[in-house]
C-alpha cells in the first residue's frame, strides 16, 4: 500500500530536485515554507489514488537536433517535454515505494539495467561482451542481435501495462489506482517562439520528461526476457535497447542462426500484440567470431518480422562500435577520428579533454 509522506521526506525530496520551469534556487531558498504545503498536497493525492489534473499537463518544447540545421523542417527538432516541478517531486515519491516494492519482492528484471542503481549502458555492454569472449574461449561462434523499438515510449498501452502491473507484479488497491489516475487524462501543447497549440490529449504512452515514466516502460517490456529465454537464448536490455545473443559450437551454426530467426519472430509478435513495433531498419546482426574461425559463419539473413536483414560486420551498440571479432578496432577508430576533428578550443568536447 502506498503511504503518507511526512515533512522530512518531501524536504529532502526539494533539496536534491533539478527544476525546469521553477528555478531550483528559489525553490530551494523557500523550503521551509513550501514545504508544509507540498506535504499536505501529496499527501492528499497518495490517500484517496488521484493526481491532480494541473499535474499531467506538459507543454513540448522543440530545440534543433544540431546547430545550423533547417529551422523549418520538424524532422530536425528534438521535441522536449516539460512538466511541473512539484508534479516530478510527488512523482519520485512513487518512483521509490516501487523500487522498494520490487527490490523485497524480486521483481525488478535481472537483466535490465535501466534506472537501476549500479547499472548502466556500461555495465550492460560489460556483460555482453564478456558472456561473448568467453564463448570464444570455449571454442564456440556467436551471434549478436540489436533489435530497435520504433518510438516504443509513445505506443504504451495503458490498459496492458495496468493489467501487467497488478498481475506480474502485484500492485494493486490504492498504489494501482493512483498509477491509473496518473496514465489517463493526460494533455500537451507545442510552445515555440512564443506562440503555444492547443492541448491534446495523450491516449497511449509513458509521458515523456517524467520521472515514473521510464520505469513503468521497463516493467511493460519485461516479459520479452521470458521470451527470449524460452529459445535458450540470451538477453541485456536497457531501456527499449534490446540485445539478443547466444552462441554454439562451430559446427551447429546453421542451428544457431535458425534459433534467432525464430526468436527475433516470436519478439516482433509479441511486440505486435503489445502495441510495440519492432523496426526492422535499424535492427542489426552480427556474427561474432575470432578470424581462425570466420569459416564457420553460415550465409544468409536474419528474419525480422517479414523483412531480413543481413549481417553486418559491425555496428554501434549502448555508444560503443562492436566488430564481429570483438578487437574494438572499430570503436577505437571511431574515437580516433572524432578526436582528430575535435575543436580543442570546445569545452563541451569532453572526450578529447579526457582523453589527452
Amino acid at each position: 500500500m502506498l503511504r503518507s509522506v511526512d515533512l522530512e521526506k518531501v524536504t529532502s525530496l526539494i533539496l536534491q530536485c533539478r527544476s525546469d520551469l521553477l528555478p531550483t534556487w528559489l525553490l530551494k531558498e523557500c523550503t521551509a515554507e513550501l514545504a508544509p504545503f507540498i506535504c499536505r498536497l501529496f499527501n492528499a493525492s497518495l490517500r484517496p489514488g488521484r493526481v491532480p489534473q494541473l499535474f499531467k499537463s506538459a507543454y513540448i518544447a522543440p530545440l534543433l537536433k544540431k546547430v545550423g540545421l533547417d529551422n523549418t523542417d520538424t524532422k530536425n527538432y528534438l521535441p522536449i517535454s516539460n512538466l511541473s516541478v512539484i508534479s516530478k517531486l510527488l512523482e519520485r515519491v512513487i518512483l521509490r515505494w516501487l523500487l522498494e516494492h520490487l527490490k523485497v519482492s524480486g521483481l525488478f528484471p535481472s537483466v535490465q539495467s535501466a534506472y537501476r542503481k549500479c547499472h548502466s549502458m556500461e555495465t550492460a555492454m560489460a556483460r555482453v561482451l564478456l558472456d561473448i569472449l568467453m564463448a570464444f574461449d570455449r571454442g564456440d561462434v556467436a551471434a549478436l542481435a540489436l533489435l530497435d523499438l520504433s518510438a516504443a515510449f509513445d505506443t504504451v498501452d495503458h490498459h496492458i501495462l495496468l493489467r501487467r502491473l497488478r498481475e506480474s507484479y502485484s500492485i494493486s488497491g490504492v498504489a494501482l489506482t493512483w498509477i491509473s489516475s496518473y496514465l489517463a487524462d493526460r494533455q500537451q501543447s507545442v510552445c515555440h517562439t512564443g506562440m503555444q497549440s492547443a492541448q491534446e490529449c495523450i491516449k497511449f504512452g509513458v509521458p515523456q520528461g517524467s520521472v515514473l515514466g521510464p520505469l513503468l516502460f521497463v516493467l511493460y517490456t519485461a516479459d520479452l526476457v521470458l521470451l527470449i529465454a524460452d529459445h535458450s537464448l540470451h538477453s541485456h536490455l536497457y531501456a527499449d535497447d534490446t540485445q539478443v545473443y547466444g552462441w554454439s559450437p562451430p559446427s551447429d551454426t546453421s542451428m544457431l542462426q535458425a534459433n534467432m530467426s525464430q526468436c527475433i519472430h516470436d519478439v516482433a509478435r509479441w511486440t505486435c500484440c503489445n502495441r510495440l513495433q519492432l523496426n526492422a531498419q535499424k535492427t542489426e546482426f552480427i556474427w561474432c567470431a575470432p578470424a581462425r574461425r570466420r569459416y564457420h559463419i553460415p550465409y544468409g539473413d536474419v528474419q525480422v518480422g517479414h523483412d531480413s536483414v543481413h549481417p553486418v560486420h559491425s555496428a554501434r551498440d549502448l555508444g560503443v562500435y562492436v566488430d564481429g571479432a570483438m578487437t574494438m578496432r572499430t570503436h577505437t577508430m571511431y574515437c580516433r577520428h572524432f578526436i582528430v576533428h575535435c575543436d580543442r578550443s570546445n569545452p563541451s568536447c569532453r572526450l578529447f579533454h579526457h582523453t589527452r
